[in-house]
């Protein structure tokens, strides 16, 4: 067993702290008192029958009351063990179950605390393959597994010495075999383990393509391209199948050779027991007895030749589980102290950013010494070319990433010093990807305010122009939103959005294209609402639509991350420059 495998074994073992620990513990010792059970039992049988031998070759008969004590003992101790294996089981379920519960609430929290570039790097389908199939093939196995292994080490250390108590030449034949099968299954599993490691990437790889091509199933349709789909995913699929084939064809070689090797040990030791039977050195119990022993000594072996597979697919699951809780999570300070302070600052909302430099990676910046001061209440648009930094200095304010060099304040505070829970709290954000669950209408627009009244809900989605449809759905506020809001239209989920923004009412406000997804005569009217609900906050907006930003204090022209022009509307196009042309190349 090599160091890494001693570690998961650890890890695991640990997510159950101080109570796992004496559950464990009180399991062991039931697991002790049945391998006893086990390991002394054929001694018992083996004493039935030379009672039994000794009766019918002697001439003082069989000793029937002796024979009966032995039987009782032996239905007895059948019966015990019994009670103990059932108590044991489920103990062992009760602590399987706590590990995986235990290991999901661990992912459940990781999901929170991990940067936005992990996400942007790591299919959703690869995530989520290690948050349900991953922890599954732990669940499905862990239990057999601990039960058995602890068994069959007990196990094999008490018939071990029975063994050695009766015999020592047949103790040792038996004793030579063990080494062989552990030596032969040793390279197997370590070349199986690799394979099977390899096979649960190829799993979330899977998921992850499967996710894509339902998520775009429409594109898929639009563009006649199930067929190269199809293609991909037998490709994909076809990996995963030689990789399975592989890894069960190795584990299976497993089984037959230390049967094998068990079967020569076995032969060996009915062969030295019959010459020392006839030699006297032996009764015919002890050699019945012994010949049960190697039996149960094989057992272990081959039960760990049989789950060898079960057992390389949980430590393979387990080590993607274990590198998904080891990725480096978001750096965030404590601020206890002055999480108060924080709050109460924020509604001020004066953001500045002060000579800011960042890259996604750092042979690659692509804001460049941006400096920017605005305000509270003032409203700042965003126009430029693609990948010209918009979204990235969006990001950056919503530290989704952090600064490579400079800093961004929030009324004279570092973001950097303030917990991105503070951050977010004085945030509202409207996006071109619109967010909707699973659920009511009324319940997707107060995530922006749990504690909003019905009344309030109302109000907001009147604002955001969102109530006129909502009461031509079936049951109005209560309509049911499929996942993703896919039962509604595109403009219909932004609009739900915006309402969700102004029922939040942050002093901060972001808008990414928010109106992208409407119709003209719907942008008006939803632009007269975020006039009222930009009015005294401070506003970034994103735009294509230049006439979005007619009203905006100041319009950022954003060129290859610096601010290539700057000014109001109508300065702007008094420069007769790149904002210029892109206002005539719009409505020209």
């Amino acid at each position: 067993m090599n160091k890494n495998t001693l570690t998961t074994i650890k890890r695991i073992l640990s997510l159950t702290g101080n109570k796992g620990k004496l559950k464990i513990s009180v399991m062991i010792i039931f697991v002790i008192i049945q391998a006893v059970i086990i390991a002394f039992s054929p001694l018992i049988m083996g004493n039935a029958i030379t009672i039994l031998a000794e009766g019918v070759m002697g001439n003082q008969g069989i000793d029937f009351d002796a024979l009966m004590r032995t039987i009782y003992l032996l239905l007895g101790i059948y019966v015990v063990n019994y009670l103990v294996k059932l108590i044991q089981e489920y103990m062992m379920s009760d602590y399987t179950s706590n590990i995986v519960y235990s290991m999901r609430v661990k992912i459940a929290d990781k999901l929170k605390k991990l940067p936005v570039g992990y996400y942007e790097k790591r299919s959703v389908g690869d995530i989520l393959s290690t948050v349900t199939n991953d922890i599954d093939v732990i669940a499905t196995g862990l239990q057999s597994v601990i039960t058995t292994s602890i068994y069959s080490i007990v196990l094999i250390v008490i018939i071990l010495v029975v063994m050695l108590n009766i015999n020592l030449i047949m103790a040792g034949i038996v004793l030579i075999t063990l080494p062989i099968s552990i030596f032969s299954m040793k390279g197997i599993v370590k070349k199986a383990g690799a394979v099977f490691y390899e096979q649960q990437l190829l799993v979330g790889e899977l998921n992850g393509q499967i996710e894509e091509n339902l998520s775009g199933f429409q594109v898929i349709k639009a563009y006649s391209r199930e067929k190269a789909v199809l293609k991909s995913f037998e490709e994909e699929n076809d990996k995963l199948c030689d990789k399975y084939e592989k890894s069960q064809f190795m584990t299976s070689m497993i089984e037959p050779i230390t049967m094998f090797i068990g079967n020569i040990g076995y032969i060996a030791v009915i062969c030295v027991g019959a010459l020392l039977a006839i030699k006297g050195m032996l009764t015919i119990g002890n050699i019945q007895a012994f010949i049960n022993y190697v039996n149960n000594f094989n057992q272990p072996v081959q039960n760990a030749a049989k789950m060898s597979g079960q057992i390389q697919m949980i430590f393979a699951a387990s080590k993607r589980v274990f590198e998904f809780l080891d990725e480096a999570e978001e750096e965030d300070i404590d601020i206890k102290d002055i999480e108060v302070e924080t709050v109460q600052a924020m509604p001020e909302g004066a953001v500045e950013f002060k000579n800011i430099s960042f890259g996604y990676n750092k042979e690659h910046t692509i804001i460049h010494d941006f400096s920017l001061d605005v305000p509270k209440g003032k409203q700042v648009a965003i126009v430029g070319p693609t990948g010209a930094g918009k979204s990235t200095i969006i990001k950056l304010l919503m530290r989704f990433y952090d600064v490579d060099q400079g800093s961004i304040t929030v009324d004279g505070m570092n973001l950097k010093e303030m917990s991105r829970k503070s951050l977010h709290s004085g945030i509202g954000m409207v996006l071109q990807e619109t967010w909707l669950f699973r659920g009511t209408i009324m319940e997707n627009i107060r995530f922006g305010r749990l504690d909003a009244t019905d009344e309030e809900v109302l109000k907001a989605a009147q604002m955001a122009e969102a109530d006129y449809f909502i009461n031509t759905l079936p049951g109005g506020y209560e309509f049911e939103l499929s996942e993703d809001g896919q039962n509604i239209s595109a403009g219909q989920r932004q609009l739900l959005t915006i309402a969700r923004t102004i029922l939040a009412n942050r002093p901060i406000l972001i808008l990414d294209e928010a109106t992208s997804s409407v119709d003209t005569q719907t942008e008006h009217r939803i632009q007269k609402a975020m006039d009222l609900l930009m009015e005294g906050k401070t506003s970034f907006i994103i735009a294509h639509r230049l006439s979005t930003i007619r009203n905006a204090d100041v319009i950022l022209v954003l060129k290859d991350g610096d601010i290539f022009e700057q000014g109001t509307h109508e300065e702007l196009l008094n420069k007769q420059g790149f904002y210029y042309e892109l206002y005539n190349a719009q409505f020209t």
